[in-house]
Formats: C-alpha cells, sequence, structure tokens
C-alpha cells in the first residue's frame, strides 16, 4: 500500500468530496493561491476555482457565521481555521448557532458544516499559536469532535465529517503534516465514535489522541521489552466517543493512562477517566492516571516547551509505577 503525508492525505479527502458533491466549498484564510501556511490545501484553488475555494479577510467571526448560514441553506462548508487557538473568536458562530440550530428548529434545520484546524505545542509557536483546545469543543452538545493520529484515520475522518449533517471540528497536529502512514487509493470512510485498539496488551491500557498515540507506542515498545504488555488505543473521535471498546480494554487490563495534549485540568483526560472509574470501577487494580500538558500557558523557550507536555519516556514511567502496584496520582 502507498504511504503518504498527512497533509496530502487531508487534501485528498478534501478533494475527492469536492468532486464527488458540488454543494462542497471551503473557505478561510490563505486557502486559495496559498493553500494555508502549512500547504495542506495546494493545488485545489486550481482544479475548483475560486468559486469553491474562497480565500476571506482576517476576519474569523464573519466567515464562520457566512459558514453555518451557508451550511443551514443547502451547501456543505469545510472552514478552515489558521490556527486551533483562533477558535476563541468563534465560540457563538460554532457553539451558540451551529451547535443548536437542529434542536431549536425542531429538527428541521441542518448545519453540515466542517471546521478544519489544528493543535499542538513543540513547534516553538509560542502561547497564542501553540494551544490544544479539543476540549472547550467537546464540552457542547450539538458539535462533533474527531482528532486524526495518522495520514490515514485523517482522510476516512474528513471524508465522514463532510458528509456528516451536524458542524464537525476535527483538530490535526501540526507536528503531523509531514508524517507518512500507509492510505489505500481505494475510497474508505472512517466511522465516527469507532476506536482503533493500535497495539494489544494485557497488563495495562494507554489511551491517547491524536499525536499522544505516537507517545503511547512508543512507550509500549519500551515496556515491552522489560516485560510489560500495553495495549494501545486510539478513539480517534472524542465525540462520540466508544466507551464500549475502551471499557473492554480496561477491564481485561485492570489500569489504564489516559493521554491528552489539551491542558490537564477539566480536560479531555479528566472526562474519559471519570467514565473508566464510574463504569468498570470493580475491574481496576490502580486509580486511572491522566497525563495531559501542564496547566500554563506554552513556553516559547524549547527548553520549557517540551517538558510541558506529555513524553513516551513519562508514560512509560507511570506505566511501570502502576502495573507495579505503586498508588500514583495525576499532579
Amino acid at each position: 500500500m502507498r504511504e503518504i503525508t498527512l497533509s496530502q492525505a487531508v487534501n485528498e479527502a478534501i478533494a475527492e468530496e469536492m468532486r464527488r458533491d458540488p454543494t462542497v466549498f471551503l473557505m478561510g484564510e490563505d486557502v486559495a493561491e496559498a493553500g494555508t501556511p502549512f500547504k495542506v490545501l495546494s493545488g485545489l484553488v486550481e482544479e475548483f476555482g475560486t468559486d469553491r475555494v474562497l480565500d476571506t479577510p482576517i476576519s474569523e467571526p464573519g466567515f464562520v457565521g457566512m459558514a453555518v448560514g451557508a451550511a443551514m441553506t443547502g451547501a456543505r462548508p469545510i472552514v478552515d481555521l489558521m490556527f486551533g487557538d483562533f477558535i476563541y473568536l468563534v465560540m457563538d458562530q460554532l457553539c451558540n448557532q451551529a451547535a443548536k440550530q437542529h434542536y431549536m428548529s425542531g429538527g428541521k434545520l441542518t448545519v453540515p458544516m466542517v471546521l478544519r484546524t489544528n493543535m499542538g505545542a513543540t513547534r516553538r509557536s509560542a502561547a497564542q499559536h501553540s494551544q490544544s483546545l479539543q476540549a472547550l469543543v467537546a464540552h457542547i452538545p450539538g458539535v462533533k469532535v474527531a482528532m486524526p493520529s495518522s495520514a490515514y484515520e485523517a482522510k476516512g475522518l474528513m471524508k465522514t465529517a463532510i458528509r456528516d449533517n451536524n458542524p464537525v471540528v476535527i483538530f490535526e497536529d501540526k507536528l503531523m503534516y509531514q508524517d507518512k502512514a500507509p492510505v489505500p487509493e481505494e475510497e474508505y470512510l472512517i466511522p465516527f465514535g469507532e476506536a482503533n485498539v493500535k497495539r494489544e496488551g494485557s497488563d495495562i491500557t494507554f489511551i491517547a489522541t491524536s499525536s499522544m498515540v505516537q507517545v503511547a507506542e512508543k512507550a509500549a515498545e519500551t515496556l515491552a521489552a522489560e516485560g510489560i504488555s500495553a495495549e494501545v488505543i486510539d478513539p480517534r473521535t472524542i465525540v462520540p466517543l466508544d466507551e464500549a471498546t475502551l471499557l473492554a480494554s480496561v477491564k481485561k487490563t485492570s489500569r489504564a493512562i489516559v493521554i491528552d495534549e489539551g491542558h490537564q485540568s477539566y480536560g479531555v483526560t479528566a472526562e474519559i477517566a471519570s467514565r473508566l472509574n464510574e463504569k468498570a470501577f470493580y475491574h481496576l487494580d490502580a486509580p486511572v492516571l491522566r497525563m495531559g500538558a501542564m496547566d500554563v500557558p506554552v513556553p516559547f523557550s524549547p527548553a520549557l516547551e517540551d517538558i510541558t507536555v506529555p513524553t513516551p519516556e513519562g508514560v512509560a514511567a507511570n506505566a511501570r509505577k502502576l502495573c507495579a502496584g505503586e498508588m500514583i496520582y495525576a499532579a
């Protein structure tokens, strides 16, 4: 099977859906000739023209609001938000308008809009361009949230999102755009709410999102050499969340670490750990451990930034303690 980058997978998914459905269009800052600062969308304007690939002014509330209206009236907009940090600017349009229209219209209106953006630190982009804000959106009923961990997931989840009749936010890790993975040439979709067991194990479960899947897999490799068998699960979507797969794994291994690059407090790790504690309590040999980003603004200094997010070494160290029966808790 061919290998392509995550960037190419996203581009391919959007192009295929634009060819399939003439109501799909793309809008955002620098999405046309520039192809976004990360060059993810390069070439689309040449194929589809400026009627369907629209550069917008630097006015996130304005163009996201336009996308909500377009979605309500028959189109399927894909909105590119240059940095995930800018999601603060569109919370009303996304969470008060897009998320609630289907409910408030008694089911008469739908908002089939995709908002694709990014997340992730350790790129030296400082505190205002390095945040991972998926928990903010996941808190709002009516919005679905996908977090691809590889090129394969990026393409399959994007195609599913474009065809969904609900607003979907996709968070792509900035550092993964050039990562390659096997991706089929034939069409495929990845259903929302179906986790992927990336590696089977028997001693401890790692539940990891986005780039943290790679962190978990590296930790599992290290532990395997020491005789500790770690299962690695990628939820793929945090809304909807595949509870059944996560619970089945934890009931089997009796231990779990939840890893996400968002801030640890009130975040994705807290929600998943809470569900595991509530629904698998009598199967646990130790408290479910959370590993998220430090509760600090993301530093610009490389020496400081690198220690704010979970690492394979940190995950492996905590797994050893849990498997040894040491009671440890999230700091």
